[in-house]
């Protein structure tokens, strides 16, 4: 018998009082990154490139990127053995900027952690950061 894995998807929409271009800029550029998460990082926005964050705990490769529109990426995690699918959603109603993320074949047991990670590390500080500039 073949054992598969269960796999959740993860939905998460933030809203920032920032510009779209910052948000764009705070996902693809490796220095603005570097100042939210306060850590190093490997990043652009060219398809194909491959990214690590927070020292390399997080890494993966650019498979689509729409300039200030959509990024999506190959996460991996720890030891997963199949990548995450990663999609950044980004659109502008006035001064405000909404990023729907979306994150596919997340490990069930580490769906929650996963989850929390988003608010805790990552959307969450660029968040703030963005809102304090």
């Amino acid at each position: 018998m073949l054992y598969r894995r269960k796999m959740k998807t993860l939905k998460q929409t933030y809203e920032i009082k920032a510009p779209l271009e910052k948000v764009w800029q705070a996902l693809v550029n490796p220095t603005i990154i570097e100042k939210w998460s306060d850590s190093s990082v490997m990043m652009d926005d060219k398809i194909g490139t491959k990214f690590s964050l927070w020292s390399g705990e997080i890494y993966g490769t650019n498979i689509k990127v729409t300039p200030n529109k959509s990024l999506d990426q190959e996460w991996f995690g720890g030891k997963w053995d199949k990548p995450s699918i990663v999609t950044f959603t980004l659109s502008q109603m006035n001064n405000k900027t909404t990023i729907q993320l979306l994150q596919k074949d997340v490990p069930d047991t580490a769906a929650k952690d996963i989850a929390e990670g988003w608010k805790i590390y990552y959307l969450g500080p660029m968040k703030k950061f963005l809102e304090k500039r």
